[in-house]
C-alpha cells in the first residue's frame, strides 16, 4: 500500500449514544452493481444477478442465509452477493501468458487483493522443484502427478485434504469418499476455524450441531438477540428478515463491541421507505460488551431469572436434565466479576433480563465473535441454558441459530467433511460400496498446520478456499505448507495459498456456481445447505471462463481413478456423467436425505430433519437437553494492553478481498488499520491516525510469553469498547498464535488476542 488507509466519517455518527445515525442499504446496491457491471459488463450482470438465488438459478456462492420459501424478490442479493458473483463471473482471465511474466517470486510479493483481481484461472498448472513460474499441464498428468505422490507415502495418514464451505454436497460426499477409500480421516474444513465451538455446544445440549430455527421463525418472534454478529457486512440479507420482525412487532437486542451500522438502521433498497426514507431503526437495545464478555452476560441472564423465578417448569420438568446443577452454580453470582468481564452496567444487564422475561418466543443469534475464544464451548452452552429456563426450544418463533458464514460450509459436514464422522455414517459408507474406511480420528486444521510444520503431513490438496489466509499464525502455516512434497489447490482464481507452495505445487481450474455443467448425461446441477438446514438445488448458466475447466466432481472423480485404481468398488465414472447417481448413494448413507433426488427438485428444496426442532426430542446421551454448570471465564488483560479481535472490513467476504473501502467504518483506500476506543488511544499515549505496530502476547507455558508482530497499522479512533480493539484479517492473522485455541473445539482464538501497540518505525 502507497500510503496509509484514511479514515473519513462524521463523527456524529461514531457516537454510541446515537445509534439511529447508522443506516445499511442503498448506497451499498449502488456500489455493488457498479462492481459488477466493472467486472462483467452491462449484459452478463442483468443475466447473472437475475438468476441469484432464484429456484431455477444458482446459489450464492457466499453466505449460507437461508432463501426465503414460498415467494422471492425479483433482486433476491445483497450487496455482497453481487460482490462475490462479480468476482466469480468476471470477465478478466489468468492464462499461461500471466505465468509466463510473473515469476513466484513477484507473485508474493502482491497483495491479497491484486491476486484475486486478475481474473479467473483457465488451464491447470504445475510449479516443478526448483522452477521459478508456474506452467501448464495437462489434465491428466496433473492428476497421475497428484497419484505418484499419494501412493508414495509411508502412510495415508501423511496426506490432508482440506475443503472449503463452497463446495457442493455432491463433490463433498465424493471427497469424503475419496479421502477415506484412500484411508485416512484427515478431512479437516473451514468449519473448524469458525463455528466448530457453536457444534461442540449443540451436540453436547440439544443433540445436533445445527440451529434449531426456520427463516419463518423471524417472522412469529418476540425478541431477537443478534450476539457476536455483523449481519450489515457478513449476511446482509438477514437485515431483511430482523425488518420484517420489526415491524410484526419484535424487539431486538445487539450485542457487540463495536456499533455495526446494519444492526442500528436499515434501508432496505426493495422498498420505497428503504429509498427515500429513514429506513428501519433495528436495535432496541445495544448492548456494548467488551470482547469475550458473553458468557458473562448470559450466566448474568440465567442468574436473575432464577432469582425472578421465571423458569418454564413444564419443559425444565420434562424435557431437561442437569438443572438443580446448574441452578446450584448459579445460586450466588460475582457480579465484580461479571462487571469487569462484560464492561456493562448492572442495570443494563437486567434490563437485557426483563427483555428475555417479556418474550414468549425468543431467538438467539450468534456468530464468530463468539465461536472464536478459548471459552467459547461455554459461552454457547450458556446461551443454550437460557433458551431452555424459557422454554425456547422447539416452539414457533424461538431457538438458538448459528448463523454460518459461507454458503454450504453446513452442507459439507452433513455429507461427511469431518475428521471425526460418527461411527453410524462410517458403518453406513461401507455398507453402500463395499469398502472399509478407518475410524482413527483425523486433523483438524490447527492439528493439520502442526503435522505439515514437523514433517507428519506431507502432501496437502484443498478443495477450495484459501487455507494460508483463512488460518492462524500466517508464517508459521506458510513455513509448514513449505515442508510439504506436494501442495493442490481446486481453485477458481488466484489467491495466496498459490504462491506459498509445497517443493512441487498444483493450481486445478474448476467451475463456478455461476456456470453451466454438462457431462454425459447432459446439464448437471448440484445441492446446497443453507444455514437453516434447507437442502436445495443450484444451476449455473454462463458459459465457463474456459474450456479446460473441471467441475469439482469430475476432479474428485478422475483423481479417485487415478489413485484407487480401476478395480475400486465405487463407480466414479458413472458419478461423473450423471449427478443423480451420486444423489441415489446420499440418499442411502446421509441420514435424513431419503428419496434425495425427488425431494430436491421441490421448488424450495427439502428440510433436513431436526429433532429439537421438530418434536422437542434430544439425541443426547441423557436423551434430553442438558444444562451445563461452567466455570466463568474473566480475560486477564495486563495494564497497557487491549484485546483486540479480528474481523472482516465491509469489501470483503471470508477471505476475498473486494476493494480497498470500509464504507460503514470510514475507511477507505486500506486496510491496514486497527479500531481503538478514543480513549484508550490518548491514555495509551497515542494519537488518532499514528501508525503503529501491533505486538501480541500469547503464555502458552509457565516459561514466559512469545510475541509476534505485524507491523504499520493506523490507529482509528473508534467508539469499540473500552480495553479492546479490531483489525481486519488476514492482515491480522500473522498475531494469533496457532496453539491458542478453543476448549473442546479447537477454533482458533481469532477474537481473543492480547497485544501491544507500539509506535512504528
Amino acid at each position: 500500500m502507497s500510503k496509509p488507509p484514511q479514515h473519513d466519517v462524521d463523527e456524529s455518527a461514531l457516537e454510541v449514544s446515537t445509534p439511529k445515525t447508522w443506516a445499511a442499504g442503498i448506497p451499498g446496491v449502488l456500489v455493488s452493481l457498479d462492481r459488477a457491471v466493472g467486472q462483467m459488463g452491462v449484459g452478463r450482470t442483468v443475466k447473472t444477478l437475475r438468476l441469484l438465488n432464484q429456484r431455477e438459478g444458482f446459489d450464492c456462492p457466499g453466505c449460507a442465509w437461508p432463501e426465503p420459501q414460498g415467494h422471492r424478490k425479483m433482486a433476491e442479493f445483497c450487496e455482497n452477493g453481487a460482490k462475490a458473483v462479480a468476482e466469480e463471473a468476471t470477465k478478466r482471465r489468468i492464462g499461461r501468458a500471466f505465468f509466463a511474466e510473473h515469476s513466484i517470486g513477484s507473485l508474493r510479493t502482491k497483495t491479497d487483493y491484486w491476486l484475486g483481481q486478475q481474473g479467473r484461472l483457465t488451464e491447470p498448472v504445475v510449479l516443478r522443484p526448483g522452477a521459478t513460474h508456474y506452467e501448464p499441464i495437462g489434465w491428466d498428468a496433473a492428476f497421475t502427478l497428484i497419484a505418484e505422490e499419494l501412493k508414495a507415502l509411508p502412510s495415508p495418514d501423511e496426506a490432508i485434504f482440506y475443503t472449503s464451505g463452497r463446495t457442493s454436497n455432491e463433490a463433498a460426499f465424493l471427497y469424503q469418499l475419496l479421502v477415506r477409500s484412500f484411508g485416512t480421516n484427515n478431512l479437516p474444513d473451514c468449519s473448524n476455524m469458525c463455528h466448530e465451538s457453536s457444534g461442540s455446544a449443540l451436540n453436547e445440549t440439544i443433540g445436533i450441531g445445527k440451529g434449531s430455527v426456520s427463516i419463518k421463525d423471524f417472522e412469529l418472534a418476540d425478541l431477537l438477540v443478534v450476539v457476536g454478529q455483523n449481519p450489515g457486512t457478513n449476511h446482509p440479507r438477514m437485515l431483511s428478515a430482523l425488518e420484517d420482525a420489526k415491524k410484526n412487532g419484535a424487539r431486538i437486542i445487539a450485542v457487540n463491541p463495536l456499533p455495526e451500522a446494519g444492526l442500528m438502521r436499515f434501508k432496505n433498497p426493495q422498498n420505497v421507505s428503504g429509498v427515500v426514507g429513514r429506513g428501519t431503526a433495528l436495535s432496541d437495545e445495544f448492548v456494548q460488551i467488551k470482547v469475550g464478555g458473553d458468557q458473562a452476560l448470559f450466566q448474568a441472564v440465567g442468574h436473575l431469572l432464577l432469582q425472578w423465578d421465571k423458569v418454564d417448569k413444564d419443559f425444565v420438568g420434562t424435557k431437561t436434565h442437569g438443572f438443580e446443577t446448574y441452578a446450584e452454580s448459579l445460586r450466588e453470582l460475582d457480579w465484580d466479576r461479571v462487571l469487569t468481564a462484560t464492561g456493562l452496567t448492572r442495570e443494563q444487564i437486567t434490563k437485557v433480563a426483563g427483555m428475555f422475561v417479556d418474550s414468549k418466543r425468543t431467538i438467539v443469534c450468534w456468530a464468530m465473535g463468539l465461536t472464536q475464544h478459548k471459552h467459547s464451548v461455554p459461552t454457547i452452552r450458556e446461551i443454550a441454558n437460557v433458551m431452555f429456563l424459557r422454554g425456547m426450544i422447539g416452539k414457533p418463533g424461538a431457538g438458538l441459530c448459528p448463523v454460518r458464514g459461507h454458503s454450504n460450509v453446513q452442507g459439507d459436514r452433513t455429507m461427511g467433511i469431518y475428521e471425526k464422522m460418527p461411527e453410524r455414517f462410517l458403518e453406513a459408507l461401507e455398507t453402500e460400496f463395499g469398502i472399509s474406511v478407518p475410524r482413527k480420528h483425523g486433523f483438524d486444521t490447527v492439528d493439520a498446520i502442526n503435522a505439515m510444520r514437523h514433517g507428519r503431513g506431507k502432501v496437502f490438496i484443498a478443495m477450495g478456499g484459501n487455507f494460508v489466509s483463512a488460518t492462524p499464525d500466517t508464517p508459521v502455516t506458510e513455513k509448514a505448507l513449505e515442508q510439504c512434497s506436494l501442495t493442490v489447490h481446486v481453485s477458481t482464481k488466484l489467491n495466496r495459498s498459490h504462491v506459498v507452495h509445497g517443493r512441487t505445487a498444483l493450481i486445478l481450474p474448476a467451475l463456478g456456481r455461476t456456470e453451466s455443467d454438462v457431462q454425459h448425461s447432459g446439464e448437471q446441477f448440484v445441492t446446497v445447505e443453507d444455514s437453516m438446514s434447507v437442502v436445495h438445488r443450484s444451476r449455473g448458466r454462463l458459459t465457463p471462463a474456459s474450456d479446460q475447466l473441471l467441475s469439482e466432481v469430475s476432479i474428485v472423480c478422475r483423481l479417485a481413478r487415478k489413485v484407487l485404481g480401476d478395480a475400486h468398488p465405487v463407480a466414479w465414472e458413472e458419478f461423473e456423467k450423471d449427478y443423480d447417481v451420486i444423489r441415489e448413494h446420499i440418499a442411502r448413507v446421509v441420514p435424513g436425505c431419503t428419496d434425495y433426488n425427488a425431494r430436491v427438485r421441490q421448488p424450495d428444496g427439502f428440510v433436513l430433519p431436526h429433532p429439537p426442532r421438530d418434536s422437542q426430542e434430544f439425541a443426547t446421551a441423557t436423551g434430553k437437553a442438558n444444562f451445563t454448570a461452567n466455570e466463568l471465564t474473566v480475560i486477564d488483560v495486563p495494564e497497557g494492553r487491549l484485546l483486540m479481535q479480528t474481523l472482516r472490513s465491509h469489501d470483503q467476504y471470508n477471505t476475498t478481498i473486494y476493494g480497498l473501502d470500509d464504507r460503514y467504518r470510514g475507511v477507505k483506500d486500506g486496510r491496514r488499520v486497527v479500531f481503538v476506543n478514543p480513549d484508550d488511544v490518548k491514555a495509551l499515549g497515542f494519537t488518532d491516525g499514528q501508525m503503529v505496530d501491533i505486538v501480541s502476547e500469547w503464555k502458552d507455558d509457565p516459561t514466559g510469553v512469545f510475541e509476534r508482530r505485524a507491523e504499520a497499522f493506523r490507529i482509528v479512533a473508534y467508539p469499540t469498547a473500552r480495553g479492546c480493539a479490531a483489525t481486519y484479517f488476514p492482515e491480522a492473522n500473522p498475531l494469533v498464535p496457532l496453539d491458542s485455541k478453543a476448549d473442546i473445539s479447537g477454533t482458533p482464538t481469532s477474537k481473543s488476542v492480547i497485544v501491544r501497540l507500539e509506535a512504528a518505525g
